[in-house]
């Protein structure tokens, strides 16, 4: 270790040098050496065509994005480490695929190698790291270098043997015993990061970030916002959503715990609410008083559970329920992309096949050429930078694109696809915006709690999966989680919401996951079969681009309402599709869906294949299909409205999996993270 830090210390390190091959590279390598005074004049070629020699015997490329060129021969007469970081990754035919970008040069006598087994050790710790790496490549000095380096020991502090390591995805979720002690727990865990979650969000990814969460967050609202006014006569509509989407999402990400979760509205709760206009009818009673009701009693629910550790019960919801609440979701969102789509087909206001046919090619259109141009950055075509630009803006391009083109053929093929919105900015019934509470009658006030509980059982789940999927381990998210903070303030916010007659909120689990991902720097890995995949290496944690993107959504209701008659509904159908199957990527439920189909011999090599019988693989994720099919069944019939409790049921269905699997297996499969072994392996 004091190696290493000696040699960063003493200015043994070289940043961003090109080079078109291995050879290039050592040539360059070297020639800085001999002009620093590292290494001897004469010792150049020996030194190079040794380098040159073991490059050729084995390769230096142990993974991870980082090679070991070494040599050891008698006419160096001290041990040297020397840090190299390429301008652009290059293939050296790693066995995890990774292209390399980072080099530490061991060279010494012949009898130095002993002297650097320490240093490897220590290389091998550090870039296993995810966050290491990251860091490691936007360092512009020995100083960035080193400060990675504190950061890292930060991250990882020498345990004591004796003491069991804890469990990441439990960080949060204690019973404290305190009144709001969780919640005080969080503020004082995210409070010091408060600034650099704004200065985090000066970066060029973070733009693109905004720009497609904008349509991204845009398009539910409107697609919500208009299913919301055929339910509720109405009474809740295009308007109402996006206000609702603005104005919460600001105070959300201004005052939240996690700034990337996104707030907004969701299937669950549009059925809920569909459910209570209906009841409200048949009974007889003011439906807005009613819902502003049941809102208000679950925000005080929702804050007794904050205040109490209430969220602390998510520790007993593992990866068994986070992939099937994250694959109904993005079912969800596929589902309502393709129906919507094939509902123009049968719009009584469709004179020609003309105007469907058109749909089809905007909604495909905008989801293949965000789909490609998200997939450009693996390409090997186009500059690292320029690849990296196209992929961040690849759905709002789409978006663009499609809307352009339905424009210009608006006068050849006449179409009611373009979105409708009021004029000028009011609700869309032209209501009051506040809602006469009294209104209602005393015994609705009072019965009110029921429906109520409900709601509560369904944002409490709504919000925490949402929050447990945002903070996997997966993401590498390193600014710490606030499950009670964030639960309460979506509380506050659904009772302000209730007053004003706006939809209820709550965390988006696409949307959250989309932002996730937008803000990701990802590598990619080819496994042994030549599987390729990517995984996160670091998330911009910030609030900016939360921010901005529900203010631009704000913005759409006072500056710019006219122009949402130039967008086709039919591009957000698009998108909601590329929302839908992006967010299906790291979710390992549909990975082991796949092997049912695939051929065994060419299985990757996880570490739960490597550890359980394939059998065993198929019966439980059989069983969580069985699980995701019982939810969307529930979801469609008349028991909508017991749909949270069906939810919450699959944490005991989790626990009778290990009647028929044996516990060994059971974690494996169910484990929050891979093992340590399958991440930070060398073969060093």
């Amino acid at each position: 270790m004091n190696n290493l830090l000696t040699a960063i210390e003493n200015g043994n390190l070289l940043l961003d040098i090109s080079g078109n091959n291995i050879s290039e590279i050592f040539e360059h390598v070297v020639d800085h050496m001999v002009e620093a005074g590292s290494i001897p004049a004469a010792t150049r070629g020996t030194v190079l065509s040794e380098l040159l020699g073991q490059e050729h015997v084995a390769n230096s490329a142990v993974g991870n994005s980082v090679a070991i060129p070494h040599v050891y021969i008698d006419k160096l007469d001290k041990s040297l480490v020397y840090f190299v970081r390429l301008a652009h990754p290059l293939n050296l035919g790693a066995a995890d695929g990774i292209a390399t970008r980072f080099m530490f040069f061991l060279l010494g006598p012949e009898k130095g190698g002993s002297e650097h087994l320490n240093t490897l050790a220590r290389v091998a710790s550090l870039m296993a790291d995810e966050e290491f790496r990251y860091q490691l490549g936007k360092c512009k000095s020995k100083q960035g270098f080193l400060l990675a380096i504190e950061q890292f020991d930060l991250r990882h502090p020498t345990q004591i043997p004796s003491e069991a390591p804890s469990e990441p995805s439990n960080e949060g979720l204690e019973f404290t015993r305190r009144f709001c002690g969780g919640l005080r727990d969080d503020i004082a865990r995210r409070l010091p990061y408060y600034w650099s979650d704004f200065t985090d969000g000066f970066d060029l990814k973070c733009v693109g970030s905004t720009l497609f969460l904008f349509f991204a967050c845009l398009a539910p609202a409107v697609l919500f916002g208009g299913l919301m006014a055929d339910v509720t006569g109405n009474q809740i509509g295009v308007v109402e959503m996006i206000l609702a989407s603005a104005v919460c999402g600001v105070i959300y990400e201004l005052c939240s715990g996690q700034p990337l979760i996104i707030l907004g509205g969701t299937g669950p709760l549009l059925v809920f609410t569909a459910i209570l206009y209906v009841q409200c009818e048949r009974l007889e009673i003011e439906f807005l008083s009613t819902y502003a009701w049941v809102g208000i009693w679950s925000s005080i629910l929702l804050l007794l559970i904050t205040m109490f550790d209430g969220s602390f019960l998510m520790r007993y919801f593992t990866r068994f329920t986070d992939e099937i609440f994250a694959a109904l979701i993005s079912i969800i969102f596929i589902v309502e992309a393709v129906k919507s789509v094939v509902n123009i087909f049968h719009d009584p206001e469709t004179t020609t096949l003309a105007e469907p046919f058109l749909a089809i090619i905007l909604a495909w259109g905008t989801y293949s050429v965000a789909m490609y141009l998200s997939r450009l950055r693996k390409s090997d075509y186009l500059r690292p930078q320029l690849r990296q630009i196209l992929a961040d803006f690849g759905p709002a391009i789409a978006l663009i694109v499609m809307s352009l083109i339905a424009v210009s053929l608006k006068d050849d093929v006449p179409t009611q696809d373009f979105l409708s919105a009021p004029a000028t900015f009011g609700t869309t019934s032209g209501r009051a915006w506040l809602v006469d509470l009294w209104s209602a009658p005393m015994w609705v006030r009072f019965m009110s709690i029921i429906p109520a509980i409900l709601v509560t059982v369904l944002v409490y789940l709504d919000q925490n999966i949402t929050a447990r999927l945002v903070n996997s381990p997966d993401h590498h998210l390193q600014k710490g989680v606030a499950y009670h903070l964030d639960l309460g303030i979506v509380a506050i916010l659904m009772a302000g919401c209730s007053f004003f007659g706006l939809p209820w909120l709550v965390a988006a689990t696409v949307r959250s996951l989309n932002h996730v991902r937008s803000l990701a720097t990802v590598e990619e890995e080819v496994d042994i079969n030549g599987h390729s995949h990517e995984r996160v290496i670091h998330v911009r944690e910030n609030r900016l681009t939360g921010v901005l993107i529900h203010l631009a959504i704000g913005l759409i209701l006072f500056l710019m309402l006219d122009m949402l008659h130039l967008v086709p509904k039919s591009t957000l159908y698009g998108l909601f599709l590329f929302m839908g199957i992006v967010s299906m990527t790291g979710n390992q439920f549909f990975a082991r869906t796949s092997l049912w189909i695939r051929d065994p011999s060419f299985y990757p090599s996880t570490h739960y294949i490597r550890r359980v019988p394939n059998k065993v693989i198929h019966i439980f994720t059989a069983f969580q299909l069985l699980c995701l099919t019982i939810l969307w069944v529930v979801k469609v019939s008349a028991l909508g409205i017991l749909f949270p409790l069906f939810i919450a049921l699959l944490v005991p269905l989790r626990a009778l999996a290990g009647r028929f699997i044996k516990d060994e297996y059971l974690h494996a499969l169910d484990s929050d993270e891979g093992p340590e072994e399958e991440s930070s392996h060398y073969s060093v």
